[in-house]
């Protein structure tokens, strides 16, 4: 690759020089004097087609790894490329989305062409007249009765935000730590909440620190977060470029605010600010407080599981240090010491719950009392599913076909179950069945209404709106160890590990309902 600060003849950071002819579609160029790979082909297959921006991602990505205090300097130029457009306006169409202040949707931009709106945005980049708009807040109810802000960006500053999420992620990528699991490649929730299980299972692991950042999206240090970005970013027009997107306005009512820290949340290039933020605190955490606990991050939400009740407070009082010099603070109420020895304490993360529970099994061979973590899903995370499939079953939907409103209700319960079968779920999903089964028998009789005969209703088993359609979560659970990171699969199969204690720890007995309810 040759920058295009340098002058023509000059040597470009991979020791080839620069030449008239080039292109770049990878950090590699096809073309050009001095070009090792000239002649050959980039693909082992040359008849496979080569998707230039993964190229492009890999290439960066090895780049920053071979060299760890690298600085990139040419990196604008690639954010405006078409491919890498184009790759962008794609995922932005497929996660769909509401418009932002500007009221232009996804499927105006669709009706007046899409191809005519990425090369203008191209241009618009390529000249540097690109500037954000504010973003629209919109408030969404929060479990506890609150609501939470959200900043929602215009299409096109989404499409903008994503083409540099596809440049900057493979280079900060290889500097993030292995605690950290929040919308990162290749890893997961499931991951995050596998480590915790894994780490507190047996006799360690008794000590946990619940932790809540306070205000993290609106307490945010703006300084601070550019000082880290330019640790591996030195191209000012891409450092200008998120400083615009920080100080972007807050549209609400018709009236725009500027916001003098933090950064709204909702954005797509926010969750890789906030890994980049926090990164500070893995990087603390991993080679100077490790010996007193295992940090487990998920974006902004993180717990430490710790062995001893000592090494919890002194994790704690570590933690509170380390935030002084990121200008973060612990929310004092949400932030929890638990001790989940015996099972006396359990914790929410990540919508499930964490407890521990002794396995009978082993009591009932060995009467030894040994305590396995398992999780199901939280009381708050069934409420929420529960009102949704009440929201979709109201009382006028008697008058419709049943197959119509099973099909609504599929999606929801199959991507909550989807969510929770990687745990000890049988018996919450159990109760989700019985009270999917319970409104759409309630619709059934409302149908019919005083002409329902009595023995009628006997016909409406669960097995009766199964057979029309309805999604069964009771049975789907599976086990997550083919899921973990290799370096994170415990030595023990998953599978051996409930064979041997079941899925409830083997103390408390889950009673299944019939198939006739």
């Amino acid at each position: 690759m040759t920058a295009p600060q340098n002058a023509v003849g000059g040597k470009g950071p991979w020791g080839g020089h620069d030449d008239r002819g080039r292109n770049d579609k990878g950090m590699v160029a096809t073309n050009g004097v001095g070009n090792p790979s000239r002649g050959r082909p980039n693909h082992p297959d040359p008849h496979l087609k080569v998707d230039n921006v993964e190229r492009l991602q890999r290439h960066l990505g090895a780049a920053a790894k071979q060299h760890g205090g690298r600085r990139f300097h040419a990196l604008y130029d690639r954010i405006w490329r078409r491919d890498v457009l184009e790759k962008a306006w794609d995922r932005v169409k497929r996660n769909q989305g509401a418009a932002g202040v500007d009221a232009e949707t996804i499927a105006s931009i669709r009706a007046l062409g899409e191809e005519s709106f990425v090369n203008d945005l191209s241009k618009t980049l390529r000249a540097g007249r690109y500037r954000p708009q504010a973003v629209r807040r919109h408030w969404i109810p929060k479990a506890n009765g609150g609501r939470r802000p959200l900043g929602i960006p215009t299409v096109r500053d989404r499409v903008v935000q994503t083409a540099a999420k596809l440049i900057l992620e493979p280079i900060f990528e290889v500097d993030f730590k292995d605690c950290s699991y929040g919308f990162r490649p290749g890893r997961s929730a499931t991951q995050a909440l596998e480590a915790i299980r894994l780490r507190g299972s047996g006799r360690k692991g008794n000590f946990v620190l619940d932790a809540d950042i306070a205000d993290f999206f609106g307490s945010l240090d703006r300084e601070i977060l550019m000082e880290r970005v330019k640790r591996r970013v030195s191209d000012r027009r891409v450092l200008s470029l998120i400083w615009q997107w920080l100080n972007a306005g807050v549209m609400e009512d018709g009236r725009e605010t500027k916001l003098l820290s933090g950064t709204p949340q909702g954005g797509v290039i926010s969750p890789l600010l906030s890994n980049i933020y926090l990164a500070f605190l893995d990087e603390r955490w991993t080679k100077q407080c490790a010996q007193y606990g295992t940090l487990v991050r998920y974006a902004d939400d993180f717990v430490i599981v710790c062995n001893t009740r000592a090494d919890l407070e002194e994790a704690a009082r570590r933690v509170k240090l380390i935030f002084k010099r990121m200008r973060l603070s612990l929310h004092p109420d949400k932030t929890r010491k638990l001790e989940l020895t015996d099972g006396k304490q359990g914790f929410d993360f990540l919508g499930c719950h964490l407890h521990k529970r002794m396995s009978g099994k082993i009591w009932e061979n060995e009467r030894k009392r040994v305590y396995f973590l398992q999780r199901w899903p939280s009381t708050a995370s069934v409420k929420r599913v529960k009102q949704r499939v009440k929201e979709l079953t109201p009382r006028g939907a008697c008058h419709r076909d049943l197959r119509e409103t099973i099909a609504k209700i599929n999606p929801v319960i199959r991507g909550w179950g989807n969510y929770f079968a990687t745990g000890n779920a049988s018996a919450r999903f159990n109760q989700l069945d019985s009270y999917v089964w319970m409104r759409l028998r309630a619709l059934v009789r409302k149908r019919h209404g005083r002409n329902l005969r009595a023995t009628k209703m006997h016909r409406w088993t669960r097995r009766a709106f199964h057979e029309l359609g309805l999604h069964k979560l009771l049975g789907t659970v599976r086990y997550p160890a083919a899921q973990l990171p290799r370096l994170e699969r415990s030595p023990v199969s998953r599978v051996r590990e409930i064979r041997t204690h079941g899925l409830n720890g083997g103390l408390t007995h889950v009673r299944r309902k019939t198939e006739e309810g």
